[in-house]
């Protein structure tokens, strides 16, 4: 029998783990006094990731915020990113053996956890007895989640957008997200067209990352009969010419612009400014590896021109 963690004993870890975080994070100029993302219902997902001249500019957490003492893909490390902001959670799925869905970039296990083995040959009560490891290889008390977990924490406090690794079928992410009632705050990442179409075959609910640079791009999707307002489009991980941001914008279609590697590393060396010119040049979320600083920098940019979300509480 597969063992899970009960939902409640779940959120008790969490709330206990936070209450063990230094008052210093998250506080101060730092954190944001309305931060956790409402939204009801799936079309106010809609409304809320659709490109309007006033559009509130967020951070993407790449694989939840990982930081000193806090691992990629745990739920503690979600709790501690979103003290700071409100916030957009990307997060990555494995499978095990047993079709038990997991939090984990990686097909295997060692660089991430105290274990070792493909994920995919291990039964979940194998990973029960694993740590998680932090950036720097520290082991921390903090252990694999479900998805199913990650689902049940993020309502009503941030949007996931959910990175499907290759092997683990789309059904069974679409099946999560729909018996956790997570449609309202979950965005499914696909890598091509093909993929994009499978996922709103399978549930033309659910909102859509699909993978835009062109014209060309974004005609494949509508050929596919994938309406505009199920897509955000990601960019890319270097900053596209304004046309392709304006392209985008008049089908009303938000641009997540990865700053991961190149761009964070010039950030943390010019200054977090990089971020605001991005958001200025037509970027709308960016996908980071820095979420405290960048954060730091769209809360100056959103103060400036006075923009404000109803979702966002």
């Amino acid at each position: 029998m597969i063992r899970r963690t009960p939902p409640f004993l779940v959120l008790a870890l969490i709330a206990l783990a936070a209450a063990c975080i230094p008052a210093s994070v998250g506080s101060g100029e730092y954190r944001n006094a309305a931060r956790d993302i409402k939204l009801a219902s799936v079309d106010e997902l809609y409304r809320f990731l659709t490109y309007t001249e006033n559009r509130y500019p967020l951070i993407s957490a790449h694989r939840g915020g990982p930081t000193t003492g806090f691992p990629e893909n745990a739920i503690e490390t979600f709790e501690n990113s979103y003290r700071y902001q409100p916030l957009i959670i990307e997060c990555d799925v494995q499978m095990t053996s047993d079709s038990i869905l997991v939090l984990l970039h990686d097909e295997t296990l060692g660089r991430t956890t105290t274990g070792s083995g493909k994920v995919a040959d291990m039964v979940f009560s194998d990973l029960n007895d694993l740590h998680l490891k932090d950036p720097n290889g520290k082991t921390t008390p903090y252990r694999i989640p479900t998805l199913d977990e990650a689902l049940q924490w993020g309502a009503g406090k941030v949007v996931f957008t959910i990175d499907v690794k290759r092997g683990v079928p789309y059904p069974l992410v679409i099946d999560a997200i729909q018996r956790n009632q997570a449609q309202a705050y979950s965005v499914v990442i696909t890598y091509n067209a093909e993929q994009a179409a499978m996922v709103h075959q399978l549930a033309p609910d659910l909102m859509i990352s699909a993978s835009i640079r062109s014209r060309e791009d974004l005609l494949r999707l509508n050929d596919r009969s994938i309406p505009d307002n199920r897509l955000v489009a990601f960019v890319g991980t270097t900053n596209v010419a304004p046309a392709v941001y304006d392209l985008l914008h008049d089908h009303g279609i938000l641009c997540i612009l990865g700053t991961i590697g190149n761009i964070d590393k010039q950030a943390a060396v010019r200054g977090d400014t990089v971020y605001t010119r991005l958001v200025e040049s037509g970027a709308d979320i960016l996908s980071t590896d820095r979420p405290q600083e960048a954060g730091k920098a769209l809360r100056t940019y959103r103060a400036a021109h006075k923009l404000t979300s109803r979702f966002i509480k």
